[in-house]
């Protein structure tokens, strides 16, 4: 299987990214549509995978504190028959490059617990005690990027 990844804008790809979004945490997480959909969109940078010429898999980074060099990754997402492949991985490694290309010196995240080992292995930390946010245990995670 070939995967490729793009950075897109919200006006490139928005109607792809939310499709995925909507399947994955809505229908399938039940979260709800008005958190989901948060209005942040046309500010952030947004990566699609793509098997073939199916939107498979999705990512945003949000610039929530550009003067502190500190970008927020978000509402990573893989349609369930695609997981386990390898696809979150690498949508994850093109949103920290976007962010080192950004100039960003730090990203954080906020980890459902089901993902905590996941950005482990991409070497993010925890921080924080646990939270809940729509419904589901979090846990927020950071990384510093190298120069």
């Amino acid at each position: 299987m070939v995967v490729t990844v793009k950075v897109v804008t919200w006006e490139e790809g928005g109607e792809l990214a939310q499709a995925i979004r909507r399947q994955v945490f809505i229908e399938e997480q039940g979260v709800p549509p008005e958190i989901e959909q948060d209005g942040l969109d046309p500010a952030c940078a947004h990566v699609l995978a793509f098997c073939g010429e199916i939107a498979v898999g999705t990512g945003r980074l949000y610039p929530i504190e550009p003067n502190t060099h500190r970008a927020k990754i978000g509402r990573l997402a893989v349609l369930p028959a695609y997981r386990r492949q390898g696809i979150g991985s690498r949508l994850l490694q093109e949103l920290l490059a976007e962010a080192r290309r950004q100039g960003y010196q730090q990203v954080y995240l906020h980890a459902q617990a089901g993902a905590y080992s996941f950005y482990l292995r991409h070497g993010f930390i925890a921080y924080g005690e646990p939270f809940v946010e729509a419904g589901i245990p979090h846990r927020r995670m950071g990384i510093i990027l190298p120069v």
